[in-house]
């Protein structure tokens, strides 16, 4: 049956597709089990890569010992693994710690598969699992067994324990030196160890009698050229942005018996580049592709989230945190301990770091904040009064999922700015007002000084409702708006209410182009505002999220901000740069903002082409009675 995944990603589908009785009556370890529970179980939650790879393992079996497939699965190879693993203690609580279901079926795939010749079937092995899951302790397992057991009657034989940095080798070499310290206190493994004369040294561990050795150095230390290993263990692979050294490793492991493997451990990494991320791409594409079977000597086992979405859904977290199944206690320590990390994460603006490491999730871009948290409550003040002044006013329009943000900016003083904000909230896409609020985390309820509901009956924004509160607004504080700025790529709505202005204000307004070219200045020159303390702003949690939000989007002429998630809000900060694209000139002496030839002079040739084509006449419909 040829299976391809690359489009449907329909794991359960294929999976229910197959007869897999024979497999399930045959295979009862219990990785093969795991595999089952895995993809017949609807209340677990699994991952889709989890899922893939249970799938590949079962078709495995299916496939074992042909012509096309010459690999078997070993279960007394398996379990011999297992029992071992069973006997070592956790090097912190020095405690029998039982292994779950996952890390069992990790160790499974790595010893219990063989080839034709009896040896490890997996020579390249790939395992990423959200932070403080256990992957160290997985490694050193493996490597524990392979150093006592698997090389017993060799002689001469290396392992390798390394990591990017000196500080993170010594770190897992450490581990692993705990880890070996507690087993040889342990039958038969204590007269093992006294036999072939181990001796635990500051960076080798070493069989006198054999010579056999575990051995750490890190990448850049650049010495990988002489090593010859067995087992060799990478740390935090996937913060390296290039494997150039890494075929060192390899090349030197090719004629090493009695087998050889390399397992790169690490989770997710801001930079989506990295070839850490290639491989797991490339492999999961391999698994997807089940028909053509290449790649059938490297392992690639994830736990991660699916989405960034399931950032705020914590019943998910299991998928990249799979310790949190360890007991009913330990799900509700482990979650609330996330879900604590992930809210100091978004007042910090770290959630790409807690994304990143803790979800197992790698982001689409570089992440380079716009602004940090320090400036922003710096530029926080208690009063401000706004009547009678001169102000900027940008308009950035959504409809269904983003806010819609009104932004003011109010010159004054010293070359200052108060940057004031007021946002109307869409709860359609989300569902209802809870979600939506749930979703991106501000309880928008709760501050009508800075927000409103919108008042459409389906949740969608309603262009009456803004256009009617803006002029309130103006009028009521007797506002002297000096420029309007909004996004031309807006809406038709954005049209209705531009054009109702036009006729029924005599504003300075303007379409601004949403590119880089038009937008560098005023993004380049809020930013500045925060950091030389030139901006003041409310304690508006609104606002503040969206500016900690905000992250930069560079190209050859310069920059614009942009957002690492769908549900992380920056439309105040688009609207605070539509109101500075004149705002910005203000203290420039040499700039008459009343003149509009001024406006022209600044503006593109397409600009200025638009500005003359732009309507007067209004469509909502008459002048406003509070105008």
């Amino acid at each position: 049956m040829k299976i391809d995944l690359t489009q449907t990603h329909d794991v359960e589908g294929a999976f229910n597709s197959i007869d897999f009785s024979f497999v399930k009556s045959k295979y009862k370890d219990d990785a093969t089990k795991y595999c089952f529970d895995v993809l017949e179980n609807p209340i677990r939650q699994t991952g889709y890569l989890e899922k893939l790879h249970c799938f590949r393992h079962l078709r495995d079996l299916q496939r074992q010992n042909t012509k096309d497939f010459p690999y078997y699965y070993d279960v007394s190879e398996f379990e011999k693994a297992l029992k071992i693993a069973s006997v070592i203690p956790d090097v912190d609580t020095h405690e029998l710690l039982p292994l779950m279901d996952w890390q069992k079926f990790i160790i499974a795939e790595i010893n219990g598969w063989k080839d034709q010749n009896g040896e490890r079937r997996f020579t390249d092995i790939h395992i990423s699992v959200g932070r403080g899951q256990g992957k160290t302790q997985i490694a050193a397992i493996q490597l524990c067994k392979a150093y006592l057991v698997d090389t017993l009657g060799f002689t001469n034989k290396d392992f390798l324990v390394t990591a990017n940095t000196s500080d993170q080798s010594s770190k897992l070499f450490g581990y692993v030196k705990k880890m070996m310290a507690k087993v040889i206190e342990i039958e038969p493994f204590k007269t093992l160890a006294k036999n072939a004369g181990l001796d635990l040294q500051a960076n080798q561990i070493i069989q006198k009698k054999t010579n056999n050795k575990i051995w750490k150095i890190s990448y850049e230390a650049d010495k990988y050229d002489s090593t010859h290993n067995v087992l060799a263990i990478y740390d935090e692979t996937g913060a390296l942005k290039t494997y150039d050294r890494m075929t060192d490793i390899t090349d030197g492991q090719s004629q090493v018996k009695p087998y050889h493997q390399f397992i790169k451990i690490s989770s997710a990494y801001p930079d989506p580049t990295s070839p850490f991320h290639d491989e797991q791409k490339k492999m999961q594409h391999i698994m997807e592709k089940d028909y053509e079977r290449k790649g059938d000597n490297s392992l690639c086992l994830i736990w991660s989230q699916d989405d960034l979405d399931e950032t705020y859904k914590p019943e998910t977290w299991a998928k990249s945190n799979p310790l949190i199944n360890l007991s009913e206690e330990e799900k509700e320590r482990r979650t609330g301990n996330l879900i604590k990390q992930r809210d100091q994460a978004i007042l910090n603006n770290t959630l790409h770091k807690f994304q990143n490491k803790n979800l197992n999730l790698w982001l689409k871009q570089d992440v380079a904040s716009y602004l940090n948290l320090k400036d922003v409550e710096a530029a926080t003040i208690k009063d401000f009064e706004i009547d009678d002044r001169e102000v900027f006013i940008g308009f950035d329009y959504s409809m269904f999922s983003d806010n819609t943000a009104i932004g003011f900016v109010y010159p004054y003083g010293d070359s200052q700015y108060y940057l004031q904000q007021f946002s109307f909230i869409p709860w359609q896409a989300a569902g209802s007002l809870e979600a939506k609020e749930n979703q991106d985390g501000i309880a928008y309820h709760a501050f009508p000084e800075y927000c409103q509901i919108t008042a459409h009956k389906d949740g969608i924004i309603n262009p009456e409702q803004i256009y009617n509160w803006l002029l309130d607004f103006v009028g009521n504080h007797n506002l002297n708006v000096k420029f309007f700025g909004y996004d031309r790529f807006g809406s038709y709505q954005v049209k209705n209410i531009v054009e109702s202005l036009n006729a029924n204000t005599s504003w300075n307004i303007m379409d601004i182009q949403q590119r880089t070219s038009a937008l560098a200045n005023p993004t380049k020159f809020l930013q500045e505002l925060f950091v030389t303390h030139k901006a003041t702003i409310p304690d508006d949690p609104i606002m503040k999220k969206a500016l900690l939000n905000a992250v930069i989007k560079a190209d050859k002429i310069g920059i614009q901000v942009d957002k690492d998630k769908a549900t992380l809000k920056i439309d105040v900060v688009d609207a605070l740069i539509d109101a500075l694209f004149q705002g910005m000139y203000y203290f420039d002496e040499n700039a008459d903002l009343n003149n509009k030839d001024t406006e022209i002079d600044r503006m593109t040739e397409q600009q200025v082409l638009d500005w003359f084509k732009n309507p007067k006449s209004g469509l909502l419909g008459g002048e406003h009675s509070g105008h």
